[in-house]
């Protein structure tokens, strides 16, 4: 009896000590939340500057439903463990941030935490808008408070146990959460600092560029790709030559991609046409080229499925002929699935049409080892943003209802091992696994 007391006095105490680490890793760096309200008058430079920062953050990406009124809340965010539901930023007092004072507004952006001290789910990315200035929290609580007030009552999360317990959530933070203020590195140019802070702080670039553990935590800021959770898109990396790093790229050719969502060298779809929708295309020239200076300068990885060497090596001998490794019935019906379907705008030797249709031979994007967006674009359809610089964009019509799974495997293994691409199979298993996950 007395070596179970000893062992269960133990355990209490390791216990006791578990939970004790687990506070004050919750209450690192807290902030200080007495200070007096003070709104900003609208019209007010600082209102400006936050609408501008709103835009670099996209915020209304995420906290406006379809259908709904602009920074209301109440859009569902799907993830691994339930839905989370984004919450009104309106100046509401009673289902809005109406009665938030600018340190309340600074906690939730730093620390993670409501007005009342509850704990964030990461769905809302503080653990990126945590580098974020004061300054720049000051602002943007300036201009949400200068919108008009919305009356909508922030909807309930839908999370499974445990993950839906403040209890879990602070161990999860204590692990995977830890607060701080961007700080410049003093041998890089302001420039590449600017763009740093954009990147990783509030445009939150590795909350899809870089892979989540089972838990739903990345990997610190590696920004090498991922799997968009529940959304079976994959963000490419940005370090690798073969995904979508830049470092070969002009400043220029990077600016244009993110400003008007196509340039010489690629475009962009789904979630990313969403960003540059939303977001970049609103960003200043000078930012746009801070951030193609930062992203060229991320060292170049290529990852434990990616070894290739970045030169003209994955071309092959024969530009017309499909890969020897072929099945030859899956290569004859992609082939003619392609000349019925494709060759009208990509060209019968897959060279696309400048500035209307991309190239699909020598294409990046074809040639990835994941080819989970290849398949999404087939059967759902590719469109880039309208934006400024490219208001009438082309796009691509969805195939959901023209091609069975075995269509898309067989016409899109024919693309990635046609004119020099060589690359994998595309199987239709995996299409239709993508094709039940999105209801089609």
């Amino acid at each position: 009896m007395k070596k179970l007391g000893k062992l269960l006095v133990g355990l209490l105490v390791l216990f006791t000590g578990a939970v004790v680490m687990v506070w004050l890793l919750n209450s690192h760096d807290e902030v200080d939340v007495s200070t007096p309200f003070a709104a900003a008058a609208p019209g007010d430079a600082l209102v400006a500057r936050g609408a501008y920062l709103a835009r670099a953050g996209n915020c209304m990406g995420c906290h406006t439903a379809r259908g709904g009124q602009a920074y209301a809340g109440g859009r569902g965010i799907d993830t691994p463990f339930g839905t989370v539901f984004t919450s009104n930023l309106t100046p509401d007092e009673k289902t809005g941030i109406g009665s938030w004072s600018a340190s309340h507004f600074w906690r939730a952006m730093h620390n993670g935490k409501s007005k009342n001290g509850r704990l964030l789910y990461p769905a809302f990315p503080y653990t990126s808008f945590t580098q974020m200035t004061r300054e720049d929290s000051n602002a943007l609580y300036a201009y949400l408070r200068s919108l008009p007030a919305v009356v909508q009552p922030n909807r309930a999360h839908t999370l499974r146990f445990p993950y839906n317990s403040q209890a879990a959530l602070a161990v999860w933070r204590a692990i995977y959460f830890s607060p701080g203020v961007y700080k410049p590195d003093a041998a890089r140019s302001a420039e590449w600092n600017r763009g740093a802070y954009l990147v990783t702080g509030l445009g939150h670039c590795a909350a899809c560029h870089t892979a989540r553990n089972v838990l739903g935590a990345t990997d610190g800021l590696d920004l090498a790709g991922g799997l968009i959770p529940m959304q079976n898109w994959y963000a490419p990396s940005l370090v690798s030559p073969h995904e979508a790093g830049v470092g070969a790229w002009t400043p220029q050719d990077i600016v244009k991609l993110l400003k008007a969502g196509v340039s010489e060298r690629a475009s962009v779809n789904g979630p990313m046409a969403e960003v540059v929708q939303g977001s970049t295309q609103y960003l200043t020239d000078e930012d746009l080229n801070a951030m193609a200076q930062f992203l060229k300068a991320l060292p170049a990885s290529y990852g434990k499925d990616d070894r290739r060497e970045p030169d003209i090596a994955l071309m092959s001998t024969s530009p017309d002929a499909p890969s020897a490794g072929m099945n030859s019935v899956v290569a004859a019906k992609g082939a003619k699935l392609y000349e019925q379907n494709c060759a009208q705008c990509h060209g019968d030797k897959g060279q696309g049409v400048p500035n209307a249709y991309p190239a699909l031979a020598a294409n990046r994007a074809v040639l990835m080892p994941q080819t989970v967006n290849l398949v999404q674009i087939v059967l759902n359809g590719g469109y880039a943003p309208a934006t400024e610089g490219n208001p009438r964009p082309f796009g691509m019509p969805p195939f959901v209802l023209v091609m069975d799974d075995t269509d898309v495997a067989a016409v899109l293994t024919h693309i990635r091992n046609s004119w020099g691409n060589k690359a994998g199979a595309v199987s239709p298993l995996e299409v239709n696994r993508i094709r039940a996950s999105s209801g089609r």
